[in-house]
């Protein structure tokens, strides 16, 4: 297959094409001829045009890559390696969505030929591949995997708005349903990551890797939101004891904060789904989510309870937050926290501003039925920055000042900021 693909005798097809599959077929297409499939046809136009839907890569990414973008899935049937990038959300009971992967495989079942392989990315639970996917591409198909096809899996590891670790800087974890299938697939990889790649043994093994890469990172997140709540019952500013902690050297740099977007926020899900299924009800991982899940509730209280300090009620009040998605300088707004916590804050009655720099005001009122404003107003009785943009940093007192009254206050959700009794401002931060 790799030689085939080198030659260009046969091609790639990256199926979904947001912020993993579009770097990652643009990087194929600079070694093989590739096919850039997403369903949606705008989305489709704007690619064909040499622009990012995701608003991550500039228009020479495009340049010199030998790829077709399209919606028709007739068009897959001229693929022979089908690499599938959709997203893997849950339900609004924190079940595992599983549609959009099984449309995907539907789809290339349909397309599928002996002697081709198919590559899953998205993000799943160990086993995902082997018990849902593979049957939906042997009853679309009418093959059998082995004899006729091959099968692997390799977890995405893209990190939005990151320029200096970048897809092809990163190193890969490959897997294949058997030692042939792992060598070839090794073998695609290994032609556009320059940092290599790491063969797992099994692709249950590759699975389990990338659902807790996401799982640690989590935990470790809400044990700084936990101490955060604990150190502001004792008044002790928890950024000052993170600095302290971390000069020994083995300290971890975690931060506390809100923990959305479609990784983080969603993964651990995936093997709670799993685990469940098994008989066993995780409490770490489940006691993590737990408290991470609750930070917009306890956010917005802390507010209500900073304004009846202040004899204000928290209705006759109007607040502006600043930032919407669920990361600094990244446009998506998937799973966004801060939309939790913007409705969390309307539940006092508290009237909410809300602009990003980011953010789709369409994308945003569909999601979200909320509005984004152009530009802030003024008379503010507190300001909320909750995600950490570049257009943030550089603010100081006096901007905040402007527009707020009264005794302003201000949440600084990121730390971004070093304020002091003496600027006149009531200063918050996690």
């Amino acid at each position: 297959m790799f030689n085939a693909l080198k030659e260009k005798e046969k091609q790639i097809a990256v199926i979904g094409l947001g912020y993993v599959g579009l770097p990652l077929a643009l990087e194929f297409a600079r070694q093989f001829r590739v096919i850039g499939f997403d369903t949606n046809a705008d989305r489709v136009a704007m690619m064909q045009r040499a622009e990012d839907p995701s608003r991550q890569l500039p228009p020479d990414a495009f340049a010199q890559a030998n790829i077709l973008f399209t919606a028709d899935p007739e068009v897959l049937k001229q693929a022979h390696f089908f690499v599938v990038a959709v997203p893997t959300p849950v339900d609004e009971y924190k079940v595992p969505d599983l549609k959009p992967l099984q449309r995907a495989s539907e789809a290339i079942g349909r397309a599928l030929k002996p002697g081709d392989y198919v590559v899953y990315e998205s993000t799943v639970y160990p086993g995902c591949t082997e018990d849902d996917c593979i049957p939906t591409l042997e009853h679309q198909s009418g093959l059998t995997l082995g004899s006729d096809f091959k099968v692997g899996y390799s977890p995405e590891r893209i990190n939005p708005g990151d320029k200096q670790r970048t897809l092809s800087t990163i190193l890969k974890i490959v897997s294949g349903n058997d030692a042939e299938a792992l060598r070839e697939i090794s073998a695609v990889y290994g032609a556009i990551i320059r940092a290599g790649v790491y063969e797992a043994p099994t692709i249950k093994v590759a699975e389990a890797a990338k659902v807790i890469e996401n799982v640690q990172r989590d935990l470790n997140i809400s044990l700084m939101n936990e101490l955060s709540i604990i150190f502001d019952k004792m008044g002790v500013d928890t950024h000052e004891v993170l600095k302290a902690a971390g000069t020994k050297w083995n300290f971890l740099p975690f931060t506390p904060g809100l923990v959305g977007g479609h990784c983080i926020g969603i993964d651990p899900y995936y093997l709670l789904y799993k685990a469940r299924q098994l008989g066993y009800d995780p409490q770490v991982i489940n006691s993590g989510r737990r408290i991470n899940d609750g930070m917009p509730a306890y956010i917005a209280t802390k507010l209500a309870q900073l304004f009846l300090q202040r004899d204000k009620n928290p209705r006759q009040t109007k607040v502006l937050v600043m930032g919407l998605t669920f990361k600094e300088n990244v446009s998506d707004i998937r799973n966004s926290k801060v939309a939790d916590l913007v409705r969390e804050l309307m539940k006092y009655a508290i009237n909410v501003h809300l602009i990003d720099p980011h953010a789709s005001p369409n994308e945003v009122a569909q999601e979200y039925r909320m509005t984004l404003m152009d530009t802030p107003s003024t008379n503010y009785d507190a300001i909320i920055v909750a995600v950490g943009h570049d257009e943030y940093k550089g603010l100081d007192v006096p901007y905040f000042k402007s527009l707020m009254n009264g005794v302003p206050i201000l949440l600084d959700l990121k730390g971004l900021y070093s304020v002091t009794a003496a600027d006149g401002i009531d200063y918050w931060r996690l």
